[in-house]
This record gives structure tokens, C-alpha cells and sequence, in this order.
């Protein structure tokens, strides 16, 4: 049920950014708006593991999903009137607070109710299952849009992901309370606590003086949304009409699926010890990264701001020559993403069991995340060369991967110690 709350409002989100420029012919305003989105979410997430533990999980959930309809609908209300720019990036902001709530329960309850040997296969499930939201999306943006030559979605795309995202916000209502949860293994899901804020709030800086080592892995937070902005608005916004953008956007998403459930696979391959599959994920990502990024760079090379805007309505269509190749380096984008975050996940979940230092670490994970994000998304509504972007994302990636290893080295164990459980 966690997954559908996330298929129908983010993976939503998703598919909408996923288009470049939230589907729409100029980006500036879909960058602005997300700089806007994520600068909320930064400040929110990080007190967002405090607000989760006082209301709870299920009130929080149902609290972050609203604001995804509210940004759906401000691109509809773009498309009918067009002056309503401001709209658009004040939607984002909202949407960016709704975010840090949703996105920090998500991650508390995933993290709290598998078993320890389980934990990477839960991230992979919940990772395909909100990924279908992008696929759907992706699907109704493609059907709506197969046969315009067009470089902008129509009213009816944007009506059906209001809907869908309408029947999101009401899931997390018919959810069981998280102190009912027994897991697989017969063990409770430890309950979370109900303390007042000022305790919380001093939760923050224990979950941090107690456990440091969650501070290396800060560089690969930072990094694991930074790529979104070149992919989605200087690579499949820049350089395809709305019918190659819409079937990119589709692949993509798909390609989050393979990506989440193979490293989830790997990660809870019972046969290997704990430690082995930290290191081995550690090495996949490290290849992958190189090898999308050399792939990249061929392309990136051939194009330019001011060569994009020559060219105007002139973009790639899907029976060009040269698509094929392009649409499957977008594919190994989608692996790369999901892997990533699967993997950061799976080393946090690695550090303890415990919801309430769990929704701690996410809200970690996602401020850092959001805050990188917003700067990334300005930069490019105020023209940053899409090389210099391009050349940032790989390396942020690398160095988020070199500052986790001695934290592989010395934090992941074979089993989650008890004193790591609680704050």
C-alpha cells in the first residue's frame, strides 16, 4: 500500500518531470518551480523525522500526498492560461513541504517493517511499485501524444494524472497503524515514540553524535537526485518532440524496475555475507556510473544552449537515425537512478531497525537530497552550459561513492547490533 501512495502521487510527479520542462514547450518555468519544490523540501524533510514520530506515520502520509495534486493541477491551470507562472512555482513550494512529510514516512515504514534479511528485496518491491506509477503515466502521456509533432502535452494528460493523484491522497486512510505490524520472522515492529517536539528536535543531534558514520554517507544524498535535471530537461527536453520525450520517459521508468529488483536481489543474497553484498553493490554502482557517463559525454559533446535554441521546433523524433542509441542510454540512466537509490537506502536500513532513528536518517537523506536539488534546477533556469551540469552530476556521483566506502568498511556488520536499534 506504501508502494500505490507513492505510484500514485510521486511516481505521477515523476512521469510529469520525466517529460522535460513538466511537459511543457519552455522549461524555465518547470525549473523554477522545482528549485522552488525542492528548497521547501530541504528545510521540511530534515524536521520531517520529528513531525513523523509525534502524528504519526499514517497522518503524515496522508498530509505529504496532497500536495501532488495541487502541482499536477497548476500545470493544467498553465496550459489554460498561460500568465499563471507564479502559480506553478507557489504550487511548488507547497508541494515541497508535502514532500519532506511523505517522503520521510515512506522511508521510516519501509526501512521498520522487513527482517534483516529481507530489507534489500522490500526496498526493490516498493521501488517497482512506485515506479509503475511513472510507466503508467509515461503510457498516458505516450497514447495522448503518439500523434502530435508537437513539443507540449495536452489538457487531457495533465486531467488524467490529476485523477490518479486524487485517488492517491486517499490510500494512507485505509492503512493499518505501524503498532500492529508483526513481521515475517513473528518479531513486532518496534513502535514509534510519542514524545513532545523539544525532545525530538534533541533526537536529531543524538541520532547524529551516536551514530557519525551516517555523515559519509551525506556526499551520495547529496548527489542522488542532482542527474535528474540534465536527463529530464537538458537531454530528453533539449533534444526530442513530445512523442520521442513521452516514449523516453516510458523506458525510463521501466528501467527503474530491472534496476531496483536486481540490486535488491543482490543485496539480500542470503548465500554471501552482509558485508560482501555492501562492497559488491559499492562496485556496481562504481562501474555504472562510468560507463553511463562516458556514454553521455559522446552525446553531450554535439550539442549546446544556443545550438538547442537554433534548432527550435527541429527536435529527434523515434524514427530518426541515431534514436535507437540514445533511447538506450536513457535506459541505463533509469538502472543507474534506482540502483543508487536503492542501494543508499539498503545502507541506511544496514545501521539499525528502529522507525524512529530510521525516519531520522531519511529525513537526512532527503533534505540533503532536496537541498542539491534546488540548486540544481536553478542553475539550470538560469542557463548553466549543459556541459558544466552534465560534468557536475558525474562527478558528485563518484565522490558520493568514495566517501560511502570507509563507511561500508567500518559501519555494516553482519547483523544490526541491539544498541543500534533505539536512540
Amino acid at each position: 500500500m506504501l508502494g500505490f501512495v507513492c505510484f500514485m502521487c510521486p511516481g505521477l510527479f515523476n512521469s510529469l518531470n520525466g517529460l522535460g520542462g513538466g511537459g511543457q514547450i519552455d522549461p524555465t518555468t518547470s525549473a523554477n518551480a522545482n528549485s522552488a519544490l525542492y528548497a521547501t523540501f530541504a528545510v521540511c524533510a530534515f524536521f520531517a523525522g520529528s513531525i513523523n514520530n509525534v502524528i504519526g506515520p499514517r497522518l503524515t502520509l496522508l498530509i505529504g500526498s496532497g500536495g501532488y495534486a495541487l502541482y499536477i493541477g497548476s500545470y493544467l491551470a498553465l496550459n489554460i492560461h498561460p500568465g499563471a507562472k507564479a502559480f506553478v512555482i507557489a504550487a511548488g513550494a507547497v508541494l515541497g513541504l508535502c514532500a519532506g512529510l511523505l517522503w520521510t514516512a515512506q522511508g521510516s515504514l519501509m526501512l521498520a517493517y522487513p527482517t534483516e534479511a529481507q530489507k534489500g528485496i522490500f526496498i526493490g518491491i516498493f521501488w517497482a511499485i512506485f515506479n509503475l506509477g511513472g510507466v503508467i503515466g509515461s503510457s498516458v502521456s505516450l497514447g495522448q501524444n503518439f500523434h502530435s509533432t508537437g513539443n507540449q502535452v495536452s489538457n487531457g494528460t495533465y486531467i488524467g494524472f490529476l485523477v490518479l493523484t486524487g485517488i492517491g491522497t486517499l490510500i494512507p486512510m485505509l492503512m493499518a497503524n505501524p503498532h500492529k505490524m508483526i513481521r515475517s520472522d513473528g518479531s513486532k515492529v518496534t513502535t514509534p515514540r510519542h514524545p513532545s517536539w523539544k525532545t525530538e528536535i534533541y533526537a536529531l543531534w543524538v541520532a547524529l553524535r551516536t551514530d557519525p558514520w551516517i555523515i559519509l554517507l551525506f556526499p551520495m544524498f547529496f548527489a542522488s537526485n542532482w542527474f535528474y535535471t540534465w536527463q529530464f530537461n537538458d537531454y530528453n527536453g533539449a533534444l526530442f518532440n513530445i512523442r520521442a520525450r513521452s516514449l523516453n520517459n516510458l523506458v525510463y521508468w521501466l528501467s527503474q524496475i530491472i534496476g531496483s529488483l536486481s540490486i535488491g536481489l543482490l543485496l539480500d543474497r542470503q548465500l554471501i555475507s552482509r558485508r560482501v553484498r555492501a562492497f559488491a553493490g559499492w562496485a556496481i554502482l562504481f562501474v555504472m556510473v562510468f560507463v553511463v557517463h562516458i556514454w553521455g559525454y559522446f552525446y553531450q559533446k554535439d550539442y549546446t544552449r544556443a545550438s538547442v535554441l537554433a534548432e527550435g521546433d527541429h527536435k529527434m523524433d523515434i524514427y530518426d537515425d541515431g534514436y535507437p542509441g540514445r533511447i538506450w542510454f536513457y535506459i541505463f540512466c533509469g538502472i543507474l537512478d534506482a540502483m543508487w537509490q536503492t542501494t543508499a537506502y539498503w545502507l541506511m536500513g544496514a545501521m539499525s531497525n528502529d522507525p524512529a532513528k530510521l525516519a531520522h536518517f531519511t529525513g537526512f537523506y532527503k533534505s540533503l537530497q532536496s537541498a542539491a536539488a534546488a540548486g540544481v534546477w536553478r542553475a539550470d533556469a538560469v542557463g548553466i552550459p549543459y556541459m558544466n551540469l552534465f560534468l557536475s552530476t558525474w562527478i558528485l556521483l563518484v565522490a558520493g561513492l568514495i566517501f560511502a566506502l570507509p563507511m561500508i568498511h567500518m559501519r555494516v556488520k553482519e547483523h544490526t547490533d541491539l544498541e543500534d536499534e533505539v536512540l
